[in-house]
């Protein structure tokens, strides 16, 4: 998961990984250093995404905030 450490939008998808008790890596991209920013990119412009929350669920991708995607690919119910 790759995000803005104020960025609302963020701070939402990090609580619902929390809240479901589902265990995730995060990076916050505005307090990375240069080299893991420009990875980050790297990534997604890979994926065409361009803007944050960017989160990896397996071989998938989720552009922005989806909570419903989420748990989708978690196989959870919401």
């Amino acid at each position: 998961m790759y995000t803005m450490s104020n960025c609302p939008w963020c701070i939402k998808t990090k609580q619902s990984f929390t809240d479901w008790e589902i265990p995730f890596d995060c990076i916050d991209y505005d307090l990375s250093d240069e080299q893991t920013q420009e990875q980050i990119i790297e990534e997604m412009d890979e994926c065409n995404a361009n803007g944050f929350p960017f989160v990896k669920i397996g071989n998938d991708v989720v552009k922005g905030y989806n909570p419903s995607r989420y748990a989708t690919l978690l196989g959870l119910k919401y």
